[in-house]
């Protein structure tokens, strides 16, 4: 049996921007994703702190050290800058592989620095 268990978020992450005319995704700095664990590509939750609104996008490269948070395309018309969001991803995990579980957490302050990573939720 494989259960979907949460893998990696971003807690409270500040909205840089909002882009309508991208294809679509969300930008997020090169060195939280590396603090995060998360990928390009990979598919992520983004929870709206401010609006309740929840969906689902894919991420892109933003560039390390700028902290950008930054909804692209039809995504961009669910937050506004400032907005706090969650940034959520999931893995599949097996019996063997829930018994050294640990989800990473990063947790931003508000200027999107990294105040603490835990490895529990």
């Amino acid at each position: 049996m494989t259960i979907e268990m949460l893998y990696s978020k971003i807690h409270r992450a500040t909205v840089t921007d909002a882009n309508l005319n991208y294809v679509g995704s969300i930008t997020i700095d090169e060195e939280l994703l590396e603090a995060s664990k998360m990928r390009v590509g990979q598919k992520v939750e983004i929870l709206n702190i401010n609006n309740g609104e929840r969906f689902s996008t894919y991420i892109i490269l933003g560039e390390r050290g700028k902290r950008d948070i930054c909804l692209n395309g039809a995504a961009a018309r669910k937050v506004h800058k400032g907005d706090k969001v969650i940034i959520v991803a999931y893995a599949t995990y097996d019996e063997e592989e829930l018994q050294s579980y640990k989800p990473r957490v990063v947790l931003l302050n508000d200027d999107n620095n990294i105040d603490d990573v835990l490895e529990s939720i």
